[in-house]
């Protein structure tokens, strides 16, 4: 083969012929139609045009020349993007599992893209960052790659040579380190998790310790007065954050939930953080650089003050917390360092992380602490009246003062905290600035802080703590501020809709809000009378407001308002209502004494009440229906409080009126069609009407009347010889399915469900049937329809025990049966479906169908032998149905989609135990499919998934296991070998390999990777190795012969322990020895591999693959 070779500086890449014909091939004008369509791909507005590039340069991308392709481009293109495009498709070439590069390969396309850098330093920092992720994916990808040495591990001395260059080639070196860093730490580039640690674990052990001090060194030496070197300061900045920010120990923690983030820092690395001039480096470079720089600081001392209490002993931990406080107080003393927002946002995460990670006690022996509260509450009240600016990270404060609140309980009565000094300072700053905004926002149309619930429900939660500091300062505040602020209110309210009513009651819905934050606080604190007292209080005040306010919602209402009473009348019910509240609280004592409400039943009623008001006036507003109905729910759940409200006329009227003239929302034509309305509401309703119903069948009648009436109609449309509006049909159909949905939901019994059942079946389950020939393709349609016959037919709480003279069982799964062969028979016959409406079109429909399924088998309210006696084929019928819909999913789909896959396996677990002929009898290309989506659950992150897979793997294996020995038996008893005639044994003897690929993957797992459900695996891993004890033996060497010759005997010694006192059967007690010796043999492995840097054999290419 003829060879070009092209020269860079000490590299040389080698060109093959055939590039060298490609490249003449690929014409300067071709070049410029590949700029041109890649500029169309990125910088188009045209969603088409976009859409139609993107196709075009497939052929590009997934050409099997792209590698030399893509080396051209970046040699003769002057386009960023085509440069981009480029480098994207040859790192997702490098990252493919399936992709036939050499180590050879991957080693001159690494160092041709470090050469390229340090070539052409002017490229578009966009371009240079796809080459540097490019050259870490071949780093990582091939860490554990052996030529004589561990050839891509030389990294480190690649990138030296851009450190001992330029600043602008420094600054490519850092940035390639600090990729390389980033890339280490992720694990979505690698299929294999149990891979990932083992690179990511033999990095940090090798060189992130060495990179963090490289940059630690870096920044002592660089003249930060020079502004040339900013960029390069900026990324040994990232590197030492980076370095910081790896997952040591394989948790992936969850990145937004950074008040829990704890840095698990190696102890080999305590030598750094126990100099005191690491911590006040950072802090230097704060004052010392602009402000983007500066917040980068601050994001590195947030990491700083994370590191892991227990890498340090008491009196080291003393003095790591001074250094930091002594470097906080710093900043404060200069705020207007504060004055850019990314900086200040920064410095509030790094106050709240401080809090944190170590205790106020701690923080209290600290010298600086007296002046640390003083400054830091100057600052939280400065932020709160300046709430423009630090909108973002009021949060941080907040959340500083919350944990500093909470922690007073647990300090001696002597020491002094200083709390009850600034944080009622705290409080009054916060009611004032809420207040002080509303004016401002309105008057400037500007956006309202109250429509932002979340961030509304954060600073309340964060509030319901603080405001409990000095309480009786706090009700006195509210108090104060309400009674004038409602004044005013009552005052503007006579003259009209004006901007002045609607900035008091925007006030006004603050303070409601402040009051059910405080009262809610409560939970947590075990206080005396005096302080229910100044709750009674405020509860007076509210009560008195929402009278007011409920007077005038025919002619005006405020939404705010009104939200802000459901979250007060959700937080005095937590606190006030309920089984265990007691009844002499001085709460209930002020109530009667202002408003006349002299017990609970009396404030049930005014709940209620507020209930049916927002129902019939606010139907048309979807968040306070959704929140009116949620306290709804939440008041019909406790046992003593539902049976009070039971007795009230108002819930009497509910249960025996609840049609769309009284409630609006319960309209087929009302503009809110929420599904969660209409059946959270019936839920609730049929929770009341079960408390006294019985069996009283004439009160199920007129409760049910309204139903009956819409059924009544449904059927006069579906059968009317004229046209019908067929909207009108849906709807009505919709809106039944959703309520019965409701009912159904909360009739857990045995007599009520039978009411509900006889009322369904068989009227409306022929409607529902008739209803989903027509409309099978409509989501809106078949949604709500399987959720109710999914729900019909859940065993829940055994309501479903029917009469042995019942034929209701059968009579049940045969509905269920129709409608499942109704709509696969149907949706399969629909073909090209759009990819973006797959799921909503099929997979939706199919995952629905999969949990009914389930449901009816695993009920154990039916014979399914009956069904085989007699010659009924609705068990057949819904068995192949599920076979049919299953392989119309590509395996894939099944994997991305987590409803479906839930929905799959819970069932697969249900037919392998109860169904295993039916399984056994499927065609082979089904059967390996079923194998295929195993064999990917198992390493499913998704527990439910992982757990299941072993389940139903061990239920095949035992079905197989006790075929295989009746086999034998019989063939040593007859001279005629016996005749396999199901497909499964069939196909297990034709191709082990597939249990055996299985029985890898679980060795694997066990052995190497952080296994979660050890039990859940022992039990198939048994069966596993019994059918396979060949193959395992053949395993068991080479797991052997790969460790280091002095951890072969001990390697061996552990296998040998695993199968120790193991029989050749599969009973309980032999399954439950075999897990024992599992535990013991994974502890003993993990101690044995403590400090090896191998990585176990994992087979390439997906399991599924390799079983096709």
């Amino acid at each position: 083969v003829r060879v070009l070779w092209t020269r860079h500086s000490s590299y040389l890449v080698p060109v093959p012929s055939n590039v060298l014909r490609l490249s003449l091939r690929m014409e300067e004008q071709q070049l410029v139609n590949l700029e041109l369509l890649c500029q169309q791909l990125y910088e188009s507005t045209d969603v088409n045009t976009r859409n139609e590039a993107e196709k075009a340069l497939m052929g590009f991308t997934e050409s099997p020349d792209s590698l030399p392709q893509c080396q051209i481009v970046l040699e003769r293109s002057q386009s960023p993007y085509a440069l981009l495009l480029a480098a994207s498709t040859l790192t997702k070439l490098v990252t493919c599992s399936t992709s036939n590069l050499s180590l050879h390969d991957r080693l001159q396309l690494r160092n041709y893209c470090l050469q390229y850098l340090g070539n052409r330093l002017r490229l578009a920092p966009f371009v240079t960052q796809a080459l540097v992720q490019l050259v870490a994916r071949i780093t990582k990808h091939g860490w554990f790659d052996l030529d004589k040495k561990f050839v891509f591990r030389d990294i480190l001395d690649e990138v030296g040579k851009f450190l001992r260059g330029s600043v602008d080639h420094c600054v490519i070196g850092v940035q390639l380190l600090h990729q390389v860093v980033m890339e280490m730490n992720i694990a979505e580039s690698m299929k294999s998790l149990a891979k990932h640690r083992k690179v990511a674990t033999s990095f940090r052990d090798e060189c992130l310790f060495d990179l963090f001090n490289l940059s630690l060194s870096l920044l002592r030496q660089i003249n930060v007065a020079d502004k040339s070197q900013l960029t390069l300061i900026s990324w040994l900045i990232k590197l030492a954050c980076a370095c910081l920010s790896f997952d040591f120990i394989g948790t992936s923690t969850d990145e937004s939930a950074d008040d829990l983030t704890t840095v698990q820092i190696p102890t080999l690395w305590r030598s750094s953080f126990l100099r005191s001039n690491t911590t006040q480096l950072f802090f230097d470079l704060f004052h010392s650089l602009p402000s983007e720089q500066a917040a980068m600081c601050i994001t590195f001392l947030i990491q700083m003050a994370s590191v892991r209490r227990s890498l340090f002993t008491n009196t080291e931990r003393h003095n790591f917390l001074s250094q930091i406080v002594k470097g906080v107080r710093s900043i404060l003393e200069t705020p207007q360092e504060l004055s850019d927002p990314q900086c200040y946002h920064e410095f509030c995460r790094l106050l709240m992380r401080l809090k944190s990670n170590y205790q106020l006690g701690e923080l209290m022996k600290v010298e600086d602490y007296p002046q640390l509260v003083e400054l830091v509450a100057k600052l939280t009240v400065s932020s709160l009246q300046s709430w423009q600016f630090s909108a973002n990270s009021i949060h941080y404060l907040l959340g500083f003062w919350r944990r500093l609140v909470a922690s007073v309980p647990y300090i001696t009565s002597g020491d002094s905290h200083l709390l009850n000094t600034y944080v009622p300072e705290i409080t009054k700053a916060y009611v004032n600035s809420r207040l002080d905004s509303v004016e401002l926002t309105i008057r400037d149309n500007m956006e309202n802080q109250l429509e932002d619930s979340v961030m509304v429900a954060q600073q309340l939660d964060q509030l319901a703590v603080i405001g409990r500091c000095e309480y009786s300062k706090t009700c006195q505040l509210l108090l104060n501020v309400f009674d004038q602020t409602a004044a005013s209110f009552q005052d503007l309210l006579l003259q009209g809709p004006t901007q002045e009513l609607a900035i008091r009651e925007c006030q006004l819905s603050w303070l409601v809000y402040i009051i059910g934050s405080v009262l809610g606080g409560k939970a947590s604190y075990s206080e005396g009378d005096d302080y229910d007292v100044l709750d009674g209080q405020l509860v007076c005040r509210v009560l008195q407001l929402m009278a007011l306010t409920d007077t005038h919602l025919p002619q005006h209402g405020s939404e705010f308002l009104d939200l802000a009473f459901l979250y007060f009348f959700e937080q005095f019910r937590i606190v006030y209502i309920g089984d265990v509240i007691q009844r002499t609280s001085q709460v209930y004592q002020t109530l009667s004494k202002q408003l006349g409400l002299n017990d609970e039943s009396m404030i049930l009623n005014l709940f209620i009440t507020k209930i049916v008001t927002n129902l019939k006036y606010w139907s048309s507003n979807r968040t306070i229906t959704l929140k009116t109905l949620q306290l709804f729910n939440d008041l019909a759940v406790g046992y003593s409080s539902v049976r009070k409200l039971v007795r009230l006329e108002s819930v009497q009227f509910i249960l025996e009126h609840h049609t769309p003239e009284n409630f609006p929302f319960l309209s087929i034509t009302h503009s809110v069609m929420d599904p969660k309305c209409r059946t959270s509401f019936y839920s609730a309703i049929s929770r009341l009407l079960l408390v006294e119903l019985g069996e009283d069948e004439e009160r199920f009648e007129r409760f049910i009347s309204p139903l009956t009436v819409c059924v009544q109609h449904l059927e006069t449309m579906m059968t009317a010889k004229q046209a019908v509006n067929q909207d009108e049909i849906k709807r009505t159909l919709i809106s039944l399915c959703r309520d019965l949905r409701g009912i159904v939901l909360a009739f857990n019994g045995k007599i009520c469900y039978m009411m509900i059942f006889e009322w369904i079946y068989p009227r409306f389950t022929t409607i529902m049937l008739e209803a989903l020939g027509i409309w099978f393709h409509d989501p809106q349609v078949t949604t709500p329809l399987f959720k109710l016959m999914a729900e019909l037919v859940v065993n829940r709480s055994q309501r479903l025990q029917f009469d042995v003279t019942s034929p209701n069982g059968v009579l049940l799964f045969r509905e269920a049966s129709k409608t499942i062969a109704c709509y696969g028979e149907r949706i399969l016959a629909i073909n090209d479906i759009p990819p973006h409406q797959l799921y909503n079109m099929k997979l939706k429909g199919i995952s629905l169908c999969f949990n009914m399924l389930k449901a009816a088998l695993s009920g154990n309210y039916v014979n399914f032998g009956v069904f085989r006696l007699y010659n009924d084929d609705a068990l057949d019928k819904a068995l192949k149905t599920f076979v049919k819909l299953l392989i119309s999913i590509p395996l894939k789909s099944l994997l991305d989609y987590p409803k479906i896959s839930q929905a799959y396996y819970g069932l697969l677990e249900v037919l392998t135990q109860d169904h295993m002929d039916f399984i056994s009898s499927l065609e082979p290309e089904v059967f390996i499919y079923i194998l295929s989506s195993i064999s990917e659950g198992l390493s499913a992150l998704v527990p439910i998934v992982c757990t299941g897979c072993c389940c139903t793997l061990d239920h095949i294996l035992t079905y197989l296991f006790k075929k295989l020995t009746k086999s034998k038996a019989a063939s040593t008893t007859s001279s005629m070998s016996p005749s396999h005639s199901t497909p499964f044994l069939r196909i297990v003897e034709l191709r082990p390999d597939i249990l055996q690929q299985m029985l890898s993957s679980l060795m694997n797992i066990v052995m190497f990777e952080n296994c979660r459900h050890q039990w859940s695996m022992s039990r198939p891993l048994l069966g596993l190795i019994l059918l396979n004890e060949e193959y395992f033996q053949e395993l068991r060497e080479r797991y052997v012969q790969m460790q280091p010759p002095e951890k072969q005997p001990a390697m061996a010694v552990c296998f040998g322990n695993l199968m120790n006192s193991i029989e050749r059967n599969l009973l309980p007690r032999n399954r439950d020895n075999f897990t024992k010796n599992l535990s013991v043999f994974r502890r003993d492995i993990n101690s044995s591999l403590k400090d090896l840097t191998l990585v176990p054999t994992v087979p390439s290419g997906n399991n599924a693959e390799m079983m096709v």
